[in-house]
This record gives structure tokens, sequence and C-alpha cells, in this order.
């Protein structure tokens, strides 16, 4: 992985400076560049730092994208699910686990129309960077059994929560064996309350092979989704679930 080869070179660095006999600023700017590189690797996932993550797909020959919804299911759900169905596009959803709990029929709707559903772990900590490999397995591993007994689904697919990655992480996501999914266009429609900004975000980004990042958690969300899917119908795409986008199920 890369983490260990860039643990190799800063360690070879520190050698270094230490028989160069260098000042003390030396070492604190080798430590201030490796901790930039580990801080970037662990906050962004196209880097595939500790992991192989699958960002968007630019090998894709067709129109296709893959719009994808965190945090759900949520009282806000159905609707998005109404726009998708009206509009005849498909998605997928990363539910987190209590929330499942609460919306156990919103949840069994998604994968009812055809939808698809990823693992966001069971409770998405706000800890979720300082979990030790053997919790971070339990989360996901405590929300798939979740989903087998709510609705029968199994799923390879998981997406961190807040997008971040890291050596127990990765491991957690091996030994459960799942696929790593990120984005290539981040709506940040959890923080900015101006839909026009968001759309912004949004539209002018869109590929064929992108992975769009929305939350099925307020009404903004489902006003947002409507004016990318008749983008979509404009531009002549077609929103496909992940696996599709990706070619995981052939």
């Amino acid at each position: 992985m890369k983490h260990r080869i860039s643990i190799l070179i800063f360690t070879l660095l520190l050698i270094t400076i230490y028989f160069l006999e260098g000042g003390i600023w030396m070492y604190f700017v080798a430590l201030a560049v490796f901790g930039l590189v580990t801080f970037l690797g662990v906050t962004n996932m196209d880097f595939n730092r500790f992991l192989k993550s699958h960002t968007n797909n630019p090998n894709v020959e067709e129109r296709i994208i893959a719009l994808t919804f965190d945090d759900g299911p949520s009282e806000y759900t159905p609707k998005l699910l109404d726009l998708l169905a009206r509009h005849q596009q498909k998605a997928t959803f990363f539910c987190i686990g209590t929330q499942i709990i609460k919306y156990p029929e919103i949840f069994q709707s998604i994968a009812a129309e055809g939808h698809e559903v990823g693992n966001h772990t069971f409770s998405h900590s706000n800890a979720t960077g300082f979990l030790t490999t053997f919790k971070m397995k339990r989360e996901i591993i405590r929300n798939d059994r979740l989903m087998l007994k709510k609705a029968g689904i199994q799923t390879d697919l998981y997406r961190p929560p807040f997008g971040i990655t890291n050596p127990n992480i990765a491991r957690a996501i091996s030994k459960t064996g799942k696929k790593c999914i990120g984005w290539d266009i981040r709506s940040f429609d959890t923080s900015i309350s101006d839909e026009k900004k968001i759309l912004n975000r949004i539209l002018p980004k869109i590929k064929p092979g992108s992975v769009i990042l929305l939350h099925d958690t307020s009404d903004k969300s489902c006003s947002v989704l409507e004016e990318i899917l008749l983008f979509l119908e404009r531009e002549n795409y077609r929103s496909v679930t992940v696996s599709e986008l990706f070619n995981f199920k052939k």
C-alpha cells in the first residue's frame, strides 16, 4: 500500500537527516510534509492511498452516471424515490443501520423499486476515523446483518462515513469483502443552503462515468434532485446503479 511506502521513505529521510547532522528545522519540515500527505490520503479517497476506491469510471462508452445518496433512509427518501420513478432513473442508496431501524418500510421500498443499496456503517460515528479495525469491522457487519434481516439484502458496496479512509478502515473493508465507493462530484448539499449553489457544484462537472454524492435527508435534496434529473434528460444522460456503472455484476 502507498502509505507503507511513504512511511519507509519518511523513516529513511529521518535517518539521512540524522547522519547529515541536520538542524532541528529539517525534522520539522519532514514531519510537516509527511503529515500533509497523510491528511490528504485520509480525506481524499481518489488518492487511493490506503485502498482502492471507485470514484468514477472514465472508461464508459455510454452517457451514464451514478446518482448516490448517503445517510438514509429518512422521511424524505420516498419523495426522492417518486422523482426517480417519474424520470425512470436508478440510484444507489448508502444506508445507515440506525436509520434502517427507524424507517424499515422505506428501506425495503428502495430495493423494491429497483435501486441499489450500499453499506454506510451501522451508526455513522463521528469517531469513524479513530476506530480500531475490530470496531470498524463490527460497524460494517452489524449493518450487513440488519439489511439482511429487514429486507433480505446483501451488498458488497461500502461507502466510508465522511469519505475517510485509513489503514484500520482499509483492513476492515478487506476483511468484510467490500468494494469502497467514493465519488468525483460532491454536492455539499448538507452544508450549502442555496440550491442554486449546490447545482452549480454539480451540473457543470457531470460527464460520462461520474459518481454524484447527494443525501436523502432534506426537502432541499429533493428539489436539487429534480433539477439534476431534468438536466440528465436534456443532455441524454442515464443514471444507473453503482454496480452497473463499474460493471461489477455481469
